[in-house]
């Protein structure tokens, strides 16, 4: 995909208050770029930080505000946040109001800051994205409700009409690899001297990717069934409409639907008339909906599986990125779901 960069690095022409940028003079390191050298950045939330520390190498180091256990959708910063942002080097952000408060911070820092390179990492791929109602074979797309709040967020922005898309692009390692490759680029138009090396570095990241990629079409490939049942809502659109897999939702897409007693009788119905033996959960949400479609159906068990939106103490403890949580989380459990063991 050809990328328009038309806002992979944008830069404000404003200036800070003056007491702000007297007391952040000294740790801006003269900015993207310049003479002191680029060396520390923010990401929007666990997956941006994982690939902007990727791509970084040694020469920078991201840190994620987002504490673990919790997602970057939603969330709320506290008040320090933009200080301490506009003290580092860059901002690499999901420009979606579904992160809204990242989109607040991102104007603030174009406005305000013009030391901080701010990356988009959906530059480029606007034609990619899906509406919240995508709809695959009728499972799971179109649901009650749907397309309306996500995690309290009415779809708009500044007061401004949003198409709504699903905001899930990264669990997609096709479009993941388009993404690393957009902060490459950003940063390194922030940091010329070290261009070549955050291209080499996203360059190894997008072959890892590509793995991911393969593993998810030799399960499309060997599913003996083709359809599987996820408890919850389906942040996984993105994994269906690439390898054209199956997934059925009593709940939808939006976290804010609560699926009714019919729903999820039919999702019961599914499981023993397909003869479904797992029935999949996120891992951030509650898996009472997928533990008692079980005990009420022939499946045996509920696995979890991620988004890659955030990490869990164990999961960080482990040290897994997004490359861990996809392979040895979601992999398996696609590969159980669907029955391409």
């Amino acid at each position: 995909m050809t990328h328009t960069r038309r806002s992979v690095l944008r830069r404000g022409a404003g200036l800070a208050a003056a007491g702000a940028a007297a007391s952040l003079a000294g740790c801006s390191g003269g900015g993207p770029g310049g003479s002191e050298g680029f060396d520390s950045g923010y990401a929007a939330f666990f997956t941006l930080n994982d690939w902007a520390n990727e791509v970084a190498g040694e020469r920078a180091s991201f840190e994620d505000p987002v504490d673990v256990g919790q997602l970057g959708h939603g969330w709320t910063p506290d008040g320090t946040l933009a200080a301490d942002v506009a003290a580092t080097d860059a901002f690499v952000y999901l420009d979606s109001p579904e992160f809204a408060w990242a989109q607040d911070l991102a104007a603030t820092l174009e406005a305000d800051y013009d030391s901080v390179a701010v990356v988009d990492v959906l530059d480029g791929l606007e034609d990619d994205l899906l509406d919240w109602d995508h709809s695959h074979g009728g499972e799971g797309g179109d649901h009650d409700g749907e397309g309306g709040d996500h995690d309290g967020e009415n779809g708009s922005h500044d007061g401004e009409s949003e198409t709504r898309y699903d905001p899930h692009v990264w669990v997609d390692p096709v479009l993941a690899a388009e993404m690393v490759e957009t902060i490459a680029a950003g940063l390194g138009e922030a940091d010329p001297e070290n261009a070549d090396a955050y291209a080499a570095n996203a360059e190894a990241y997008a072959e890892e990717l590509g793995a991911v990629n393969d593993a998810f079409e030799a399960i499309a490939d060997e599913a003996a069934r083709d359809v599987a049942v996820l408890a919850g809502h389906n942040s996984f659109q993105y994994l269906e409409a690439r390898y054209g897999f199956r997934l059925h939702s009593p709940v939808g897409v939006s976290p804010q639907n609560e699926p009714t007693q019919s729903e999820i009788a039919d999702t019961i119905d599914l499981v023993d008339t397909e003869g479904i033996d797992v029935v999949l959960y996120d891992r951030f949400q509650s898996p009472r909906l997928a533990e008692s479609i079980v005990e009420n159906s022939d499946a045996t068990e509920a696995v979890p599986v991620t988004p890659a939106g955030g990490t869990t103490r164990e999961w960080n403890d482990a040290g897994y990125g997004y490359l861990e949580q996809m392979t040895e989380i979601n992999v398996p459990a696609f590969e159980r779901a669907f029955d391409a063991q």
